[in-house]
């Protein structure tokens, strides 16, 4: 029985150990793909306006245009649908100049993810 409680508080400590270093490489990985997917859609935004001469009405013209096969998630929300759009100064060019992150917090410098 000594045994048993032996090797429990041995896996006991091995687990407090090795938690919060997983939790923080999960964290880093959503954080590198937010910045990829920030990436991927202001890069398709740039490229419609390049080819059409004004910015999308909604991100869905992107996928309609095939500038982008699917909208990508948000890691950090976990939904498609809760990117944030920033339309640009002129009302005539479009409706999504810009898109950022809806999800609350900051990242590991302390950079809200609304302003990635």
């Amino acid at each position: 029985m000594i045994e048993v409680m032996v090797v429990l508080a041995v896996i006991g400590l091995l687990l407090s150990i090795v938690s919060p270093r997983y939790f923080r490489a999960v964290t880093r990985a959503e954080e590198t793909v937010l910045r990829e997917n920030l990436w991927v859609l202001r890069d398709a935004i740039d490229k419609h306006f390049a080819d059409v001469g004004r910015y999308p009405e909604a991100l869905d013209d992107l996928v309609a245009r095939r500038y982008l096969r699917s909208i990508p998630l948000d890691p950090m929300t976990g939904s498609r649908t809760s990117w944030v759009l920033v339309a640009p100064a002129e009302a005539t060019e479009g409706q999504v100049f810009d898109v950022r992150s809806a999800a609350p917090g900051s990242d590991r410098e302390g950079t809200p993810y609304a302003q990635w």
